[in-house]
């Protein structure tokens, strides 16, 4: 008879066997945003509905995602904020021991960013005494469903256009989805070009709400 330990562990391959696709680690990623409809992840992550769809239930069994049903369409979303820390702490111990992902690093991102990137704690209290702006560079969906308070959301498209609107006596803190989103980088060049102050947040929207940190919400999906 198999030891409790065994069984254990069995448990725990089920939930790695799960991410062992490139594609559900993108399906974790969007859900880490906002609830979705299969409709909606199939075309983010550009594939058919029926292998979306397979996707999703191999994430459901190892209980990553959870569904709600409304008429016809069905809704995904995480089944708790340890999700977005599980891909947060699997993506560290990659960066550290994968020598191609620090390649990747070194050539993609961080060579977008000379400044120091402002930790969650600096940001929760120099926006406590209204010191910065804050900007939140995702697609308005993900916004609605969730943001940081009193941000500011401009479209990944829209900066170049909006800049204007934006007052140069506060230093700017713009975001995105993670650390790996290149929204971000890009606000954050445009609004150097033209004068600003600008810094990234060190991580993405997921990580601030898996931290416990304060949200707001515009609306609820699927409503």
């Amino acid at each position: 008879m198999p030891s409790i330990k065994h069984l254990l562990n069995e448990q725990l391959a089920l939930i790695a066997q799960s991410l062992t696709s490139p594609q559900r680690l993108e399906i974790l990623e969007y859900l880490s945003q906002a609830e979705r409809s299969v409709d909606e992840l199939s075309q983010l992550v550009s594939l058919s509905v029926a292998n979306t769809s397979h996707h999703l239930q191999v994430l459901k069994q190892a209980a990553l995602v959870t569904v709600r049903h409304v008429g016809e369409k069905r809704f995904y979303k995480l089944t708790g904020n340890d999700i977005t820390n599980l891909i947060s702490s699997f993506r560290n111990t990659a960066e550290i021991h994968l020598t191609e992902v620090e390649r990747l690093m070194q050539s993609y991102l961080n060579k977008k960013d000379t400044l120091e990137a402002i930790d969650a704690q600096e940001l929760l209290e120099r926006s406590k005494c209204n010191e910065v702006t804050i900007l939140d560079i995702r697609p308005k969906e993900e916004f609605n469903s969730g943001h940081l308070p009193n941000a500011i959301n401009i479209l990944p498209d829209e900066i170049n256009e909006r800049i204007n609107n934006l007052k140069k006596n506060k230093e700017i803190i713009a975001y995105c989805r993670g650390p790996y989103c290149l929204y971000a980088y890009d606000a954050i060049k445009a609004l150097r070009d033209q004068g600003f102050r600008a810094k990234r947040l060190e991580y993405g929207f997921p990580e601030w709400k898996a931290a416990g940190h304060p949200v707001q919400q515009n609306l609820i999906q699927g409503e």
